[in-house]
């Protein structure tokens, strides 16, 4: 029954829990000892939330009183350890923060609890979230559950660890430029960016610069994160990026009335892209036109004029910088080696930063262009698969590329806002996941959702887990 449960994903644990074919104490249990089993060797969970086993005794009670409960009711879940837990250490992968406990929760994981969730645990991030790898002096590296030589990714690579290991149905991670869809990626499981402001950054750290920082669910199944998205989105009164209204969806819906419109890429602007990787956003194209998809092969534009890496760090730099030399200032001896090198990079000059910004505009606007003729995107997530650990600089079709190119299909739906999903969809052949990403307009998330559905439906590698 414990495998069974780990396997599970939270909107079937819900069920099992509400008709009271398991309790919510067995679920808990069940992953508990999940951790307890494999965590030593994945390094996924940083600290234990205190109190999950009586919450889930509370859970319990509420049922058997028939009482009336929410969606998520009994199911445990993780969070990224860069989001305010209450009363549970909030340590944001530094010694600088060793040991600190938020008074208040987070938005989302308040309103996951609101829901009736459970959080069970933290998991690891590199220092501040700001790398590509989960590292740092405080909690170590994390491990990818189908290879421990490998990396999880980042900055969520503990949640996406976590997730595919069974030890967490569901998670909460935030994405800067690849932090929620490349963790995903590497591990197999599946996250969504939801448009920028959709759900609150409120209680979530850091926030420089504001307006790429966005917080996804994590999760194994597609209806799970459409569940997550519909419990966490909508103003909060706080965050002011969080402004429209919970209900609003620019999407088509569970059932588009005219046939899907899907473009598909796997180059224009996005530089050199692993072979296998492009083979499955092909495999996936063909997927979706088996289906009855509208899918044709696609160019961008504005993503070969302004190279969004380029325009990204120039931003980031000049407005990540302050703050991580304020908070860091005169604790120069606990910082880790990501977070000096990115201290130590060139200042952005006024004129280069105004330039990067004009760039984001033309970026945003060529993709204002593509989505009043196409519904949705399908393109790859990472440049390549899990990588192994402590990656500089890889080459792919003869071109030397520094690490960051990892991003290189991810952080432009950052720039810009718009939503975008990470899906498995294939294997490597190294035996590691590979997956496509799906985006769409602003605010259209239920075309998304609609997408991923089917492509989860037609995938070649539903319901595979690591064998730890």
């Amino acid at each position: 029954m414990s495998t069974d449960l780990n396997h599970c994903d939270a909107t079937e644990l819900a069920e099992l829990i509400r008709m009271g074919k398991v309790s919510s104490v067995e679920v808990v249990q069940a992953h508990l000892a999940r951790i307890e089993a494999a965590d030593s060797r994945i390094n996924a969970v940083v600290t234990l939330a205190d109190g999950a086993l009586d919450a889930a005794r509370a859970a319990d009670e509420e049922l058997a009183a028939d009482a009336e409960v929410g969606p998520l009711h009994g199911v445990p879940f993780t969070a990224k350890d860069s989001f305010d837990t209450a009363g549970v250490p909030t340590q944001r992968g530094s010694p600088i923060f060793a040991g600190r406990v938020p008074d208040t929760d987070a938005t989302s994981v308040a309103r996951l609890k609101g829901a009736g969730a459970i959080l069970l645990a933290k998991t690891n991030l590199p220092e501040f979230a700001y790398w590509i790898e989960s590292d740092n002096l405080l909690t170590g590296r994390t491990n990818n559950p189908w290879d421990l030589d490998r990396s999880s990714g980042g900055s969520s690579g503990g949640e996406s660890a976590a997730i595919a290991a069974g030890m967490s149905p569901l998670g909460l991670a935030s994405d800067l430029s690849i932090s929620v869809r490349g963790p995903a990626a590497d591990t197999g499981v599946a996250a969504i960016k939801p448009t920028h402001g959709r759900i609150p950054m409120t209680g979530v750290w850091p926030r420089e610069p504001r307006r790429d920082w966005h917080v996804g669910p994590m999760a194994r199944t597609i209806r799970d994160l459409a569940l997550a998205y519909s419990i966490l989105a909508g103003p909060d009164g706080a965050d002011g990026y969080a402004t429209v209204p919970r209900a609003f969806d620019a999407g088509l819906g569970a059932s588009p009335d005219r046939p899907v419109r899907v473009g598909w890429l796997v180059d224009s602007g996005l530089g050199p892209i692993d072979a296998e990787v492009g083979a499955t956003v092909r495999e996936a194209a063909d997927a979706l036109r088996g289906a009855g998809v509208q899918v044709e092969s696609v160019d961008i534009p504005a993503l070969e004029r302004d190279n969004p890496l380029e325009l990204f760090t120039r931003q980031h730099v000049m407005e990540m910088k302050p703050a991580f030399r304020e908070i860091t200032a005169g604790h120069e001896d606990q910082m880790f080696t990501y977070s000096r090198s990115m201290l130590a990079a060139p200042d952005t000059s006024v004129q280069d930063y105004v330039q990067a910004e004009q760039g984001i505009e033309r970026l945003r606007d060529g993709f204002a262009d593509y989505f009043q003729r196409y519904d949705a995107l399908l393109l790859p997530v990472t440049a390549i698969p899990a990588h192994e650990h402590g990656l500089t600089q890889f080459t792919l079709d003869g071109r030397t590329v520094d690490a960051f190119h990892v991003m290189t299909a991810t952080v432009p739906f950052n720039l810009t806002g718009l939503p975008a999903l990470a899906m498995r969809f294939g294997t490597s052949s190294e035996s590691m996941p590979i997956a496509v990403q799906l985006a769409a307009g602003w605010h259209a998330e239920s075309t998304i959702f609609y997408l991923a559905s089917l492509l989860e439906s037609l995938s070649p590698v539903r319901d595979q887990h690591p064998a730890l």
